[in-house]
């Protein structure tokens, strides 16, 4: 496809759990940095100081997708990084709610305005510098879970459900409120935006849930469903994406009525399983472990991907290629275009 034109009605049909007409490329995200690193140019949110800055900016972003014959890109407006006194989702420290006074006492009325004056500039570029036939995928960035590991802490977190169960019951009450409040202002204004909505929220690790699936399923489930109910209200599809092993709640997420899943890690679960399990019921997006495209050579990605690609396009009716996780910075250029080029030849060869 040297002539490639994105068209994102392609990917979305993964989002419909049907057979797309050529086999998409996605990714949760590829960092700035690795496209400054792929094409020699600085790309940085941080040196943008006026609307053309951000143009220019967005201009190169989704150019870089575009050229890469992705038919959408990622884009979210990520809660945490507002959040005051954000930082303890990173580690290395406690967040600003460890009490019921800390709680009382943080500002969540002041979220939505600090969200809207840093994010809304940069949507309003999106709209402006997206060219035909893409649109971004994604919406509000972070998810329920995530969001409380930022207020609190993760230890912290868990200690909290059994000194002060009340207090971790109010906050997701809290937090599934605020993102209400975010997520019903971006479907009803950003919504031409967006080809599907997204909400990534990693709940689990290599071997099991970060909390207990019961907890899960009272307290961060809920406030996620509402989330999913605004997207499906718009008519709109929903990606859930979820890091670690998360077998013994997917039943409950299913139930919440998603209509696709990423993220996946050879260590915990092959990307067979995956679609052994769920492939008649979601759409499946992923497949190659972002480790294996980092520590591989060229040609051993490339046919890894060109094979299993493959395989995976005709065992799924809705699939869509990519990282299990993302392109982060320090992913080696090589890996990254040996998995783009095997998916043009993939496509080469249905042709």
């Amino acid at each position: 496809m040297d002539t490639f034109e994105p068209d994102y009605r392609n990917i979305l049909k993964v989002l419909y759990n049907q057979r797309p007409d050529y086999l998409p490329l996605y990714e949760h995200n590829i960092d700035a940095p690795f496209i400054s690193k792929c094409t020699g140019e600085e790309l940085s949110l941080a040196v943008c100081k006026s609307q053309s800055d951000l143009d220019c900016y967005f201009g190169k972003y989704i150019s870089f997708w575009k050229k890469n014959t992705y038919d959408a890109f990622s884009y979210e407006a990520a809660i945490c990084e507002i959040l005051p006194e954000h930082g303890a989702i990173l580690g290395g420290k406690l967040g600003p709610i460890q009490t019921r006074d800390d709680f009382n006492k943080y500002p969540f009325e002041d979220i939505p305005r600090i969200f809207w004056e840093t994010y809304e500039p940069r949507l309003q570029s999106i709209r402006r510098m997206m060219p035909a036939g893409m649109k971004a995928y994604g919406g509000c960035g972070y998810g329920i879970f995530e969001t409380a590991q930022d207020l609190v802490g993760y230890e912290s977190l868990c200690t909290m459900q059994y000194l002060d169960p009340e207090l971790f019951a109010d906050l997701f009450q809290k937090i599934g409120e605020l993102y209400e409040t975010l997520w019903s202002r971006m479907v009803d204004e950003f919504d031409d935006l967006f080809v599907f909505y997204r909400m990534g929220d990693d709940l689990g690790h290599r071997t099991s849930t970060m909390l207990e699936p019961d907890t899960i399923r009272h307290f961060i489930l809920p406030q996620q469903q509402k989330v999913i109910d605004i997207v499906h209200r718009k008519n709109k599809k929903f990606l859930l994406h979820s890091c670690g092993n998360i077998m013994s709640i997917m039943p409950d997420i299913l139930k919440m009525g998603i209509d696709a899943k990423h993220s996946n890690e050879d260590q915990i679960c092959l990307f067979d399983v995956w679609i052994d399990n769920y492939a008649d019921k979601i759409g499946l997006f992923g497949g190659f472990d972002m480790n294996y495209l980092i520590l591989n050579p060229y040609d051993q990605v490339y046919n890894k991907v060109l094979e299993e690609g493959t395989r995976f396009r005709e065992k799924a009716n809705g699939y869509g290629l990519g990282s299990g996780n993302s392109i982060p910075d320090y992913m080696q250029v090589e890996g990254f275009y040996a998995m783009v080029d095997a998916v043009k030849e993939i496509r080469r060869r249905e042709k």
